[in-house]
């Protein structure tokens, strides 16, 4: 979102979409680093951004991505499934004259980031230079993860603690329905998100990056810069002399405030398998959080008061068991209206979410998401299909057919109704 527009704009009067995929070699599936090469052969030159109607196509830190997100703020989040879909089809016919593809789910399989990692060399380089020289890019956390962001408007104090509160709360439970990297480096670890994971992990060298994912309790602009940009910068400027990164898209939480554009930046979402999955997601969490800022389940001071403690421990679980986590906590869930039991299973909290919002969606993405709930995230999905044989020729056919339902819109591991 613009800066300029985004100062104008109040809680759910707009929104912005980031969607990032990986480039893959159309024969054997490995990363293929020509992200710069995919935007020259577009427009004629190297480009770090380009518009193409809705959507811009840009750079992300490593070669091998391309992020699509929306160009300006989008006043509805339907209708954009059909907008990013369109622009996948055009990225795959340049992607096929360079030997090219994309790739969605938000790890390579097989990937070895130590080996395989290049970063974008032209503009903006010299902050990617310095996040490498700090925290050494290479590894999962910085070359080998593909998500999707939500960024929400507030106008003023009062709209951001609103805002902020509600994020804050449902950043923990968005792994159930957007789990969607079960394989590294080959193999089935086990867990359902594994990007999460090596995430919240990255910035280990300086801890305050990422803090614990889950963001502090700061809901003012003083109290945010007091907790968290103030220790940040402080905690990053001896490895900064020059100051290069001490700036607010440092912040690596799960959800980040960005005062300069007037709205929060959500990161915990997995990238799904085609963008009517992605905009479904978001098209429930945004529902969620309108009815959480307008106080539907809970009070404003309740939902502020919930300290980062029992949140990072539900995301922790979240990361490990996505829709199958359980909250064993009664007061957690009176929070969004769940009184019925005193524990459920993120699935169940979802269903129960999904139906007390009646969301307003297209009917693609609709289905997508009651796909998601009937059948488990995307990461389930895979699991299931690689339970009898992980072989590197199984992962290589499920990643095949991944970039398939990517190409052509289509869930994997579900029937088209």
């Amino acid at each position: 979102m613009t800066e300029t527009a985004q100062k104008k704009l109040g809680l759910f009067e707009a929104y912005g979409v980031e969607l990032e995929y990986m480039i893959v070699a159309k024969d054997s599936l490995d990363v293929l680093p020509i992200c710069d090469r995919l935007i020259e052969a577009e427009c004629g030159r190297i480009e770090s951004e380009i518009e193409r109607g809705k959507i811009a196509w840009s750079n992300e830190l490593v070669l091998h991505v391309v992020e699509l997100k929306t160009a300006a703020p989008e006043k509805q989040l339907t209708g954009l499934a059909a907008e990013f879909q369109s622009q996948i089809r055009q990225i795959n016919r340049r992607l096929k004259d360079l030997g090219g593809m994309l790739m969605p789910s938000a790890m390579h399989p097989w990937m070895d980031p130590f080996r395989e990692m290049r970063l974008w060399p032209h503009d903006f380089s010299a902050v990617y230079a310095a996040f490498n020289r700090i925290f050494d890019c290479r590894g999962h956390g910085w070359a080998n993860l593909q998500s999707v962001h939500l960024n929400l408007p507030f106008s003023g104090d009062e709209e951001f603690g609103r805002l902020h509160a509600a994020v804050r709360l449902i950043l923990p439970l968005l792994p159930a329905v957007a789990a969607a990297s079960p394989v590294v480096e080959g193999r089935l670890t086990g867990r359902m998100d594994n990007r999460l994971n090596v995430y919240r992990t990255n910035s280990r060298k300086i801890p305050m990056v990422a803090g614990k994912v889950i963001p502090e309790r700061a809901f003012s602009e003083s109290e945010y810069h007091q907790q968290i940009f103030e220790p940040l910068f402080r905690d990053i400027a001896p490895y900064d002399p020059e100051g290069v990164l001490q700036d607010e898209f440092l912040n690596a939480r799960g959800a980040i405030a960005r005062f300069g554009r007037g709205s929060i930046e959500i990161r915990v979402i997995d990238i799904q398998e085609c963008p009517a999955a992605d905009l479904s997601v978001l098209q429930v969490t945004a529902a969620v959080l309108k009815a959480m800022t307008e106080q539907k389940w809970s009070t404003l001071e309740d939902q502020q008061a919930v300290e980062i403690e029992p949140l990072h421990a539900l995301l922790l679980e979240s990361i490990d068991k996505a829709d199958q986590a359980v909250i064993t906590d009664p007061a957690l869930l009176r929070l969004f209206g769940f009184t019925r039991a005193s524990s459920c299973t993120l699935s169940e909290l979802w269903w129960h979410l999904y139906e007390a919002t009646s969301p307003s969606m297209d009917p693609e993405t609709r289905r997508a998401f009651e796909n998601i709930l009937e059948h488990g995230p995307l990461a389930r999905r895979i699991q299931q299909r690689l339970a009898k044989d992980s072989s590197m020729l199984q992962i290589t056919e499920v990643a095949c057919e991944l970039c398939d339902c990517l190409a052509m819109g289509n869930q994997f591991g579900v029937r088209r109704r």
